[in-house]
């Protein structure tokens, strides 16, 4: 097994890339695996996609994003286009579709935590039928207004309780969970559940960017301790993929191939002597 033999791609950390650009990127440098976003899979066509990645020998980690499940109508126009992510996570072979579940459309916090809960059960026998888990998202508090009602990994594991481990799992991203004073216990409950889905890793940037969403950075550029979370991954029992998943315009603006370099190392020295 190589050093890389869990290092992940994600689309967005080379934004600037098409999709046939970062599938061969990231089969050039030795990655086994790529995690794609929904835009990128639409400009190519989603049966190209899915042919891009089997002839260079990737698998898929991860589809992002499904979600956005708040809004306080019926919700219809949502389910349905979660519905053809799962169908699109099926055809690209990806075993996990990502999901930020959306804000607070009317100050109504609590409703729209609720409706969340209700679609997510409504979306669980389409994923099971097409085996792909609904992989929950927690993101950062600062997020809550405007992406996703759930800002804890416990929040995540609430809504996950009522279905099985199969159908519904959660995503550890180190920007949005490293500063819960939970974290630890959390990721513990999440791997004896058997509900891990994802794995990401990105840094937390002092001072962050006037666009909060654009402050990731590589590993290293920031304030987060990847041994110690990457330690309690490990613990948890979690063995898949770890997706690099950057927001970021200097990142965006440098020559993808230098961004996987930079990756790579940055993921051998910081993330995976501990797993």
């Amino acid at each position: 097994m190589t050093a890389f033999a869990r290092l992940s791609l994600n689309t967005k950390t080379t934004n600037s890339w098409t999709l046939r650009e970062a599938v061969q990127g990231a089969a050039d440098a030795g990655l086994p695996a790529i995690g794609l976003w929904r835009d990128r899979v639409a400009e190519a066509g989603l049966d190209v996609a899915a042919k891009l990645v089997r002839d260079n020998g990737l698998r898929v980690s991860s589809l992002c994003r499904g979600g956005f499940l708040t809004d306080a109508g019926d919700g219809a126009a949502a389910l349905d286009d979660n519905r053809r992510a799962l169908d699109e996570a099926a055809a690209l072979g990806t075993s996990e579709l990502v999901l930020v579940v959306g804000g607070v459309p009317d100050r109504d916090l609590v409703a729209a935590r609720a409706r969340v809960a209700e679609r997510i059960a409504e979306l669980v026998p389409y994923a099971v039928e097409r085996d792909v888990r609904l992989a929950l998202e927690p993101l950062h508090p600062m997020f809550c207004a405007d992406r996703a009602v759930i800002s804890t990994l416990g929040q995540a594991l609430q809504l996950a309780a009522p279905h099985p481990a199969a159908a519904v799992g959660v995503v550890i991203d180190t920007f949005h969970v490293w500063w819960d004073p939970d974290l630890a216990a959390g990721i513990a409950t999440a791997g004896r559940q058997g509900r891990i889905s994802s794995f990401q890793v990105c840094d937390w940037l002092v001072p962050m960017a006037a666009d909060p969403l654009l402050s990731r950075g590589m590993m290293g550029d920031g304030v987060i301790d990847f041994g110690a979370i990457a330690t309690l991954v490990a613990e948890a029992g979690y063995d898949g993929d770890v997706e690099v998943e950057i927001f970021n315009e200097a990142v965006w603006a440098t020559d993808g191939r230098a961004v996987i370099d930079t990756m790579k190392r940055r993921y051998a020295d910081l993330v995976l002597p501990a797993l």
